[in-house]
């Protein structure tokens, strides 16, 4: 143990913590900018140095190991005013309209800013760098002008995604973070997964916000119908302030009415359709009929990888379309003509918590009903956002169920909010299916929790099924590079791109290991409350098959629930 006085406090920790760790441990208060609690330190933005008795320079505490009889001052007049020369170096080069940028209210610079007491206009000249916006991306929008060199974008897509469509480039006062060649991101290996907005601390990276398009078709007079996506229910909330975990099922249903959605519905049962569908083909490509491991492809950012890093893999992947968009595509047939409602009058419209799902809702090959099966994608992000602008006490507000007749989902549909939750959703099933009987205990355990690769045994009455999952697309290359290699024993994958699955997902609030184990414990709770828990003893599935699909994989359903792939290999050019 390390003894060391801050700020006039005795502080103790153990060898090897850094001095803001020690810091925050006395709940004594540094501000930062570089700074993530899940990534490596940099030590770059120098906002949290401090004075330590001795030292002649001002070293920065998240990267200074903490010493024994070490005498730290955190606010000293010499931090202070190194502070606000390093915030004012920083304003320089950055954009001072704050009340118009996406990220006001929640950019970690204007906090810092407020903490160190810089009220006014930069010291120095301002010198914005003559860099175009990239708004070329459905999912992500670039703001060079408002990068502070922090590299946290950089390391989360390098370190947890190994995809590396950013670094830094130049030197000095002329360094940017940039693409290769300067490519647009929509012409670059990105696959719209949004870790790095997550990671961006100012409007460098922001959400492409779709919300007055939802105006638009208002005004327009469209019938707006909205499905809502399993992790929503454990993310709004934190978005809006509340605590990380919080669950806001009834809630949302209301703010969505109140914001003028006619039909709002629950991507729990489309998620219970994917099951249908998925583990349908996964008991006919047991039987030989199709390549195995079959991969899932509920998340888009994990099928665009697959399609630009190893094209000729695609074959793994289910042709099950995800949830989001069976559910569009059902929507746009059977839903309008149950409701007689033209098609061409429905606005569908999704709430995820998902970036990428914005591309996906564009893919060409995601239109057969006829119509774009999703119109637009919004994040929790935006829907918090919209709630905010509205005007609604989303802390007040009662609750109102889910509408009919696509209201009802399982708890097999509601885990798929979590990584190794459409694996143990299909084991749930595909058990019942083969065996005649169901899994001896629901909860699944072998196949939750963060490691980064999971796998297990499944016996089905003498067939031992070996499945994987795996979460952040650097552990899904390992998984690839094994079919490739041909080592591959697994007979089923998961693959979700963002950290946790979809509750890391890159449209939620800010995210931290710590905050995603909060949403993972509160998706499980809640699914163990609900009074139907396996997809396919879900009332709404079988009303389904029995009046509109027929059975699982049947002609209609090919047709409608699932889809084909391409070759995306030319983006590494």
């Amino acid at each position: 143990m390390i003894h060391l006085t801050i700020d006039h406090q005795p502080v103790c920790v153990e060898e090897g913590t850094t001095i803001l760790e020690a810091a925050r441990k006395a709940n004594i208060s540094i501000p930062t900018l570089c700074y993530h609690e899940d990534q490596q330190v940099k030590a770059v933005c120098r906002i949290c140095v401090v004075e330590v008795e001795g030292m002649a320079q001002l070293p920065t505490a998240c990267s200074t190991p903490a010493a024994e009889g070490m005498v730290v001052h955190t606010a000293s007049p010499k931090v202070l005013k190194a502070r606000k020369n390093i915030l004012s170096l920083i304003f320089a080069r950055h954009p001072q309209n704050c009340l118009a940028c996406q990220k006001s209210g929640q950019c970690e610079l204007q906090k810092v800013a407020q903490d160190v007491g810089i009220y006014k206009p930069a010291t120095f000249d301002l010198e914005l760098r003559a860099t175009p916006d990239d708004n070329s991306s459905p999912s992500v929008r670039r703001n060079h002008q408002k990068c502070i060199l922090c590299m946290r974008c950089v390391d989360v897509c390098e370190k947890i995604q190994g995809l590396h469509v950013m670094d830094k480039e130049n030197r000095g006062f002329h360094s940017i973070v940039t693409t290769p060649y300067g490519k647009k991101l929509v012409d670059t290996n990105c696959v719209n997964c949004g870790q790095c907005i997550q990671a961006c601390p100012t409007g460098a990276l922001t959400i492409q916000d779709d919300r007055e398009n939802i105006y638009h078709e208002m005004e327009k007079g469209k019938v707006l119908v909205v499905q809502v996506a399993p992790s929503v229910r454990v993310n709004l909330a934190e978005a809006l302030g509340e605590a990380p975990g919080t669950v806001s099922t009834g809630r949302l249903v209301t703010a969505l009415k109140r914001l003028g959605f006619r039909y709002v519905f629950d991507s729990d049962f489309s998620a219970d359709l994917t099951i249908m569908e998925e583990g349908t083909e996964l008991l006919r490509r047991l039987k030989g009929e199709g390549p195995l491991p079959m991969i899932t492809s509920c998340c888009p950012a994990w099928v665009k990888y697959c399609e630009t890093y190893a094209p000729d893999y695609t074959k793994h992947l289910s042709t099950a379309k995800s949830p989001q968009q069976m559910f569009g595509a059902l929507i746009k047939t059977c839903f309008a003509e149950k409701e007689k409602v033209d098609p061409e009058s429905i606005c569908s419209v999704s709430i995820m918590p998902c970036t990428a799902k914005k591309f996906e809702c564009k893919r060409p090959e995601l239109a057969d009903s006829g119509y774009q099966d999703v119109d637009y994608a919004l994040t929790v992000q935006e829907l918090a956002r919209l709630i905010q602008t509205a005007g609604i006490c989303f802390a007040d507000l009662p609750d109102t169920p889910f509408d009919d007749p696509f209201g009802l989902g399982s708890g097999a549909g509601l885990i798929f909010g979590a990584t190794g939750g459409v694996m143990e959703a299909a084991l749930r099933t595909v058990h019942t299916v083969v065996t005649g009987r169901p899994m001896e205990k629901l909860e699944y355990l072998p196949v939750r929790g963060f490691e980064g690769i999971k796998s297990a045994e499944v016996d089905l009455d003498g067939t031992v099924v070996k499945v994987a999952v795996a979460h952040g697309l650097k552990n899904a290359k390992l998984l690839l590079d094994e079919i490739k290699a041909g080592k591959s024993e697994y007979h089923f994958i998961e693959i979700m791109a963002c950290p946790g699955g979809c509750i890391g997902g890159g449209g939620n609030a800010p995210r931290t290991w710590k905050k995603v184990e909060a949403r993972k414990k509160a998706i499980y709770e809640a699914e163990k409350e609900l009074p139907v828990r396996q997809s396919h003893e879900n009332p709404a599935i079988k009303w389904i098959y029995d009046n509109y699909l027929g059975e699982p994989n049947s002609h209609l359903a090919h047709k409608l629930l699932h889809t084909t792939y391409r070759n995306r290999q030319d983006l590494l050019r």
